[in-house]
């Protein structure tokens, strides 16, 4: 039995390579790196299923990677893509004909959200929601284990049963949330493949066949033919039960088309798929243990879907059904809530069917929300279109979250960083380290603002004896850890820490002045909960040895001293050992720069005495729209009071008002040097630097340390004066105009 930290779109790659000859590939959020990973194996040689190695082509587009599938699978080459989105919307035109022409084809698709009001990068079940009338088959797997299993399910049915299919997994909460997983033997998947099926299918290939395809039919023979392939679809959940009982031999788990998780006795019962189901299982393990009787239905074969495997897992005994779709569909119902109602309808179930929403462009769902739907379906004014996570203040859909004694077994650690801090790779290195050299079981989910570099991202990593099926946020954290020490008014970071938890901050303050940016909010906080509080100035460190503003390496090590999850000295040597590996390719230099940082770190690290807390302080947050946008507070509001922005406008240079306050290293105008060339200005992507004419009456007005440093402008015939100004809260450090300078070298 191998296990390996990997995360969703690994766990995918790792399979769908072995089934593939050719890979049409385009790029685009979250599922890129399911093709990076396979063209990364290809550009080493790596060898497929069939000995060789996989095709990989990069189109200009989605449409133009099915486009190449397509015609691929014409000449009898098995193809997959990889893709989520509006990019899987793009190759709807192909899927239509790869399934009418019963193509076997794997679509891997990393779900999310639809540009709509507004473009959206996370995850959700509204892209392969939009594709299930294209003919295509959609398996969709709830966890990154599930992905490593089920891929092959979809590879090796497609191939059996002339269905395409569409392998789907949460985009975000599964693509990129890294998991200790078991590897599947891909050998013992290799002898299940149908060789007389995928010798028919090369067999037709339209290079060996005088025949053609893609004609034009009329009204006299199109509806018969196209009712002609119905028994290939009735025939198919049944191969996909067959596999997925082939595939329970080798893993010794439980895969069906659906799977019931809970009471035997149930009479509430919620049906889902995806990533939630592990929350929802989560949740009825402790419901159940306080006398409960709740269930869930998990949905892997979503098309075509079938009210046979349904109604095998569904007990006798319930009564009450709560359908959970991630997708809005306006104006109508939701798919899951319409199919399960209609198999309940259709055999006569004297049972209950309400549908919800939830966790749209991923938003969060907790134990507490799902406890809220079981509540509700005992209410006796029940309705259909509830939602969770929100608060619906305007059609008075919304469930309120249900509190419980939550029990909590793992050791969690919330990290707050910057785009380009190497903070999510420090925190992936973390759980790779601990998983790999360990019995025990990691999970690590980030999250990111969409803003790339310089914005901010928070590491969610949690540890445990067991494993992990917790698929939202981290909620009471032993560690938190701040790399920007101006985060300290712009999140509340300290809310959800635990009893005698441990707060490390990265600042250039230091600890006997560092208490006066905390907010009394979270001095509160310190106070109340025994919090210790650390400091280290990593930044500078860093500079020192010309990493910049690489601090991952000595936050790393500090996050291992304090948190204490394995043995520090151990943890250390696994950490320089990884460095040799990941940065060989930079040189000698580098990893010697980062040793030395590790070595140096807890010289660094200073206590901060907190008994004595100074009352003034700086202030807490604005509660208007964009301040609480800012200090990512958007949860909290209802709907109220975004219904002005229903068709997504929002007023126009917002970007004015947002100053981020990123970076510790700033330019300074030298009047010495300066030859007024302005190439200082013309470089900076953000607009910081400008250069100011200035006349003698403005010049009246300027404060001293700006006047003393005005130089002629050495304009003919005009009487001005020039200086160089800074917009320093919105530098983001990057250096292009100190590098650019020539100043006056002599």
């Amino acid at each position: 039995m191998k296990y390996k930290i990997m995360d969703g779109n690994e766990a995918c790659s790792y399979v769908a390579y072995n089934f593939t000859e050719l890979a049409g590939i385009y790029p685009i959020t979250p599922a890129s790196p399911m093709a990076e990973y396979t063209d990364k194996w290809a550009s080493s040689g790596k060898k497929n299923f069939f000995n060789d190695v996989v095709k990989v082509v990069e189109m200009q587009s989605e449409a133009g990677a099915i486009g190449m599938v397509h015609g691929a699978l014409q000449n009898g080459m098995l193809a997959s893509t990889f893709t989520a989105s509006q990019g899987l919307l793009l190759m709807i035109p192909n899927m239509y004909k790869i399934a009418g022409e019963m193509l076997p084809c794997v679509i891997n698709v990393a779900s999310r959200s639809i540009a709509t009001h507004a473009l959206s990068i996370l995850g959700d079940h509204q892209d392969i929601y939009a594709v299930r009338q294209t003919g295509f088959a959609i398996l969709v797997s709830s966890s990154v284990q599930q992905v490593m299993d089920l891929t092959s399910v979809s590879y090796l049915s497609t191939i059996e049963g002339r269905i395409p299919f569409v392998n789907s997994f949460d985009g975000f909460r599964t693509s990129h949330e890294l998991q200790k997983i078991e590897l599947l033997d891909m050998d013992k998947v290799k002898s299940l493949i149908n060789m007389n099926s995928l010798n028919e299918f090369k067999s037709r290939a339209l290079s060996n066949n005088i025949v053609t395809r893609g004609t034009n039919q009329n009204d006299d023979i199109y509806f018969q033919i196209a009712e002609s392939r119905n028994k290939y679809y009735d025939n198919l959940p049944d191969i996909v039960n067959n596999y997925m009982a082939e595939i329970n031999k080798i893993t010794k788990r439980d895969y069906k088309p659906f799977n019931y998780y809970g009471s035997k006795k149930a009479k509430k019962v919620i049906v889902a798929m995806g990533s939630v189901c592990e929350t929802i299982k989560e949740t009825i393990d402790v419901l159940n243990g306080n006398g409960e009787e709740l269930g869930l239905i998990e949905v892997h074969l979503y098309r075509p879907f079938s009210s046979k495997y349904l109604l095998d897992v569904l007990p006798d005994t319930v009564e009450k059904i709560a359908v959970l779709d991630r997708t809005k569909e306006s104006g109508a119902a939701e798919p899951l809530y319409l199919d399960v109602k209609n198999v309940i309808s259709e055999h006569n179930k004297d049972i209950e069917v309400i549908g919800g929403r939830y966790g749209l462009s991923s938003k969060n769902t907790t134990p507490y929300q799902i406890k809220a739907i079981y509540d509700f379906l005992d209410n006796p004014k029940k309705f259909n279109g509830f939602t969770i996570g929100i608060v619906d203040d305007v059609t008075k859909k919304s469930l309120k979250e249900v509190k419980f004694d939550m029990p909590n077994d793992s050791h969690e650690i919330l990290i707050y960083g910057f785009g380009s801090d190497g903070m999510v790779s420090a925190s992936k290195d973390i759980i790779k380290i601990t998983g790999s050299n360990t019995k025990a079981y990691t999970q690590g989910y980030f999250e990111y603002d969409s803003k790339k570099s310089g914005g901010l991202t928070r590491s969610h990593l949690r540890f445990s004896n067991q494993p992990i099926r917790s698929t939202y946020y981290v909620e009471s954290p032993q560690l938190v850890v701040c790399t920007k020490d101006n985060y300290l008014v712009k999140y509340n970071m300290l809310d959800n820490i635990c009893e005698n938890g441990i707060f490390l901050l990265n600042t250039n303050k230091g600890k006997d002045e560092v208490l006066n940016y905390f907010t009394n909010h979270d001095k509160k906080i310190i106070t109340q909960k025994n919090i210790k509080v650390y400091i280290v100035d990593a930044t500078d460190a860093a500079m020192e040895v010309g990493l910049n503003n690489k601090i991952n390496t000595i936050i790393e090590t500090l996050i291992f001293k304090l948190s204490k999850i394995i043995p520090f000295n151990f943890a250390i040597k696994e950490l320089k050992k990884n460095l040799e590996v990941l940065f060989t390719n930079k040189g000698r230099s580098i990893i010697d720069k980062n040793i030395k940082l590790i070595d140096r770190a807890l010289d660094l690290l200073e206590k901060v005495d907190t008994s004595n807390m100074p009352t003034k302080s700086l202030a807490g947050c604005k509660r208007d729209l964009f301040s609480m946008l800012e200090a990512k507070k958007g949860d909290s509001l209802k709907v109220s009071q975004l219904s002005g922005f229903m068709d997504g406008s929002f007023d126009g240079g917002m970007a004015s008002v947002e100053k981020r306050n990123i970076t510790d290293r700033l330019p300074s105008f030298n009047s010495e040097k300066c030859i007024s060339c302005n190439l200082c200005s013309f470089v900076c992507p953000h607009a910081v630097v400008r250069p100011f004419l200035i006349n003698d009456e403005e010049e009246e007005y300027l404060p001293d340390a700006v006047r003393k440093d005005l130089i002629n402008a050495n304009l003919q015939d005009k009487d001005l004066k020039f200086t160089i100004g800074f917009s320093y809260e919105n530098c983001t450090g990057c250096g292009l105009c100190e590098n650019i300078c020539p100043g006056k070298r002599g």
